[in-house]
C-alpha cells in the first residue's frame, strides 16, 4: 500500500485520486495513519465481501456468552 503525507494529499489531490485507482493509499498526518483512499470499484468489493459475514470467533463468543448467562437471559425474558 502506498502511503502520502496528508499536506502532500492536499496539495496533489488529483495524483492521489489516480493512485487510487491502482490500489489504497494510506494518508499520514505527523506519522499517524488518518485515512486511507479507496477506487469506487475496491470500496464495493470490500462492503460486499463483509455484508453478512461474522467473524467465527464472534459467533464462538456468542455462543459461550450465550451457555454461560442463559439463566439469567430467561429471567430477563419473563
Amino acid at each position: 500500500m502506498k502511503t502520502i503525507a496528508a499536506t502532500e494529499a492536499k496539495n496533489r489531490f488529483g495524483e492521489l485520486i489516480d493512485m487510487a485507482q491502482a490500489g489504497p493509499v494510506r494518508v499520514q498526518r505527523q506519522g499517524r495513519d488518518v485515512a486511507v483512499v479507496l477506487s469506487p470499484e475496491e470500496f464495493r468489493r470490500l462492503s460486499e465481501a463483509a455484508s453478512g459475514r461474522v467473524s467465527p470467533a464472534v459467533e464462538r463468543l456468542h455462543a459461550e456468552s450465550a451457555k454461560r448467562w442463559a439463566r439469567i437471559y430467561e429471567a430477563l425474558a419473563k
